[in-house]
């Protein structure tokens, strides 16, 4: 995966080749499967060079159809679907060595005036810096060392606020899964709304699912198969994805080997987003 923002700018930087088509290239990396929030972000990418400028992301529908592989480029073909006189939607389907691995329906918006109101941020959030990096939790979680989380991640600045497991600092009866990370990109990106929505498409990934285990003493990665089946995030107020974001996750529910898990994303105390995820964790049973 990207080490670092220039490598991510540079992942998202996708190639035309016909009118609506466009070619991605993949990172080092020593992953067996690409990233889903790598395809994420890719696709709105891809979805975001078709629409004029003046129309902004404010949602977003994605199906994790198969694993893509590390060794080929990927190719994302945009469909028009619709421009109307507020409202522009796109499809984009995703393909691998002939094969469809990914589809992302989303709308743009031409901004306007409206009604507002909206949640209010946790309170007693500990600061980013107070808190452990991702890579220093994971390490004590599975042994790997800190360096490879980094060499894998190193594109995002992770800290791990806590979660609700046993003895954990956000335990809640009404909410046996929580967890808080404030998440940014580890570097300034360009001054583009579109590729900073695409930013934040690409950390949504990483950690959402993850909430889905908390009550169950498991891990992705260690003792559950996990992946990515669908996604959906609504963008509601302008943000920047290279300053910190608190990522308040919750899974109202798990069962039948697949977890739901639903989260805020608030900057300097306003909610900006809202994410769903619809996830495979299926525990490994020892052999």
């Amino acid at each position: 995966m990207p080490q670092s923002v220039t490598e991510l700018i540079d992942l998202l930087d996708l190639e035309e080749i016909e009118i609506g088509l466009f070619r991605a290239r993949q990172p080092d990396t020593q992953l067996q499967r690409v990233f889903g929030g790598q395809v994420l972000a890719q696709a709105l990418i891809a979805a975001a060079r078709t629409v004029v400028v003046s129309r902004v992301l404010h949602s977003l529908h994605a199906y994790f159809l198969l694993p893509g592989r590390t060794d080929i480029p990927m190719v994302y073909d945009v469909e028009a679907v619709r421009d109307g006189g507020s409202f522009s939607s796109r499809r984009v389907v995703a393909r691998q060595g002939g094969k469809v691995i990914f589809y992302l329906s989303s709308s743009f918006h031409e901004l306007e005036e409206g009604f507002e109101h909206l949640d209010l941020v946790p309170d007693d959030v500990p600061l980013p810096d107070e808190c452990p990096t991702l890579g220093e939790v994971l390490f004590k979680a599975s042994g790997r060392p800190i360096s490879f989380w980094e060499r894998e991640w190193g594109a995002l600045d992770v800290r791990y606020v806590g979660d609700s497991r046993p003895g954990g600092t956000l335990a809640d009866t009404r909410h046996p899964a929580r967890s808080r990370v404030w998440v940014r990109a580890s570097g300034r990106l360009p001054d583009d709304r579109r590729l900073h929505h695409a930013a934040l498409a690409y950390a949504s990934d990483l950690t959402l699912l993850g909430a889905t285990t908390v009550p169950h003493g498991v891990f992705i990665g260690l003792n559950v198969q996990a992946a990515s089946i669908d996604h959906a995030m609504w963008f509601h107020r302008p943000f920047r994805a290279d300053d910190w974001l608190l990522y308040d996750q919750v899974s109202p529910s798990a069962s039948s080997g697949l977890g739901l898990a639903t989260a805020r994303l608030f900057q300097n105390g306003i909610l900006v987003s809202n994410v769903a995820q619809e996830g495979l964790i299926r525990p490994l049973r020892k052999s």
